[in-house]
């Protein structure tokens, strides 16, 4: 007997992110000499305090079920995090916890969304943002926001998609794959178009908050549009900023109404997230950001190393991320080559393997919504970016 799968299931797939980095983990484990660009986590360690909360919640036997909506230490911390770092003030029962801001999303759109309703999304995207939407019936409007614009949508994009449909609009800054950042300027410009269409609900994923090169500030669309604080939910989380991405803790800041329903998503799902996880979000969030500043330090030497190898090779446009994890680079000019052993490049895909096959594991950029177009991560050693782009260059190079 063959299992019936519902339709909901396959209007969905399985992460490109995922399967690039298992397709460079397998190669790796046959002996391959591969360089693996494709995950967004950081390579530098949880910070010490942290890990040291973790164990004393363990040993102080804090290993029981905790409230769905978060335990009270955290969800505090959360609201003073708000204040100080944010400029934004939040009652309690506005915050909720859950395993990753992935899941915040998700119960977001499963506590708003009936069949049909519309979700904006700017694209370049991070894929679980389309599927999310699918996942619980609405439907995903892909708005293309090229190079040209800086991979940014504009007022006039955003006007012209909105209709009684429309249920949300995601702002993903600084975003995933392109590492784009919105300026007070173009936050206040679509502020503007939002407050013509009061139905409209807007998702903040503000994961990279404090990713950001080249000294910009964290900037947010309830910083210059603070009466829109009750139609916006603030995503963020602990996997970015503290390299936790194993600990599975993400926030959720909005309405109460939405906090409620979300909670009762979350009640019927994993209900409340790992008590340990959230002793030790509690202490990140309450030791401070001293340690970041060499980390994004680090983060940005990487970008410039990879920018500047980048754009000396012909066929690639390469997008300068101002913040986040990921260079972005368009590959349209390598369109119709061919590879040494005959092969033609047709689409980003077969860019991709072909730079696989030259030992640089990417993600092509049909993953994001937006073709043909790679995505290469700096979260991990300067000298494997480093090499990274030489390989590249060298890749490109034996085309013709």
């Amino acid at each position: 007997m063959s299992v019936r799968l519902s339709r909901r299931v396959q209007r969905v797939s399985l992460s490109a992110n995922a399967a690039a980095k298992s397709r460079a983990t397998e190669l790796r484990e046959a002996g391959r000499d591969i360089l693996d660009l494709t995950t967004g986590e950081p390579d530098f360690d949880t910070p010490e305090p942290v890990k040291q909360a973790a164990y004393a919640a363990i040993a102080a036997g804090a290993t029981k079920y905790t409230p769905t909506p978060g335990v009270k230490a955290l969800r505090l911390a959360v609201q003073r995090k708000l204040a100080a770092e944010n400029r934004l003030d939040y009652p309690l029962a506005g915050i909720v916890i859950a395993n990753g801001a992935k899941q915040i999303i998700f119960n977001a759109f499963a506590a708003t969304l009936d069949d049909g309703d519309e979700v904006l999304v700017p694209t370049p995207y991070w894929p679980s943002f389309p599927d999310s939407v699918r996942f619980n019936g609405g439907e995903p409007v892909l708005i293309e926001c090229g190079l040209e614009q800086g991979c940014k949508l504009l007022p006039a994009q955003l006007e012209q998609h909105l209709t009684p449909r429309t249920r949300w609009l995601i702002l993903n800054s600084p975003g995933n794959p392109s590492g784009a950042v919105y300026s007070q300027a173009e936050l206040t410009a679509l502020a503007e178009v939002l407050r013509r269409h009061p139905q409209v609900l807007i998702l903040l994923d503000e994961l990279y908050e404090h990713i950001r090169f080249d000294g910009r500030p964290a900037q947010s669309l309830l910083n210059v549009a603070p009466d829109l604080q009750t139609r916006c939910l603030l995503v963020g989380g602990v996997s970015k900023t503290y390299a936790m991405t194993g600990w599975r803790i993400g926030f959720g800041a909005g309405p109460q109404t939405l906090t409620d329903a979300m909670t009762v998503v979350q009640s019927q799902s994993t209900s409340g997230a790992s008590s340990v996880g959230q002793a030790a979000a509690l202490a990140a969030y309450s030791g401070g950001l001293d340690f970041l500043a060499e980390q994004v330090a680090t983060y940005q030497v990487r970008r410039d190393r990879l920018v500047q190898a980048l754009r000396q090779v012909d066929g690639l446009d390469v997008l300068e991320p101002q913040g986040g994890f990921f260079v972005f680079v368009r590959c349209a000019g390598l369109l119709g080559r061919l590879r040494p052993d005959g092969l033609r490049l047709d689409d980003d895909a077969d860019v991709v393997a072909w730079l696989l096959e030259q030992g640089v594991a990417a993600v092509a950029g049909s993953a994001y919504g937006l073709s043909p177009w790679f995505r290469l991560s700096i979260a991990t050693a300067t000298d494997s970016v480093v090499e990274a782009g030489r390989r590249i260059a060298n890749a490109c190079e034996q085309l013709r």
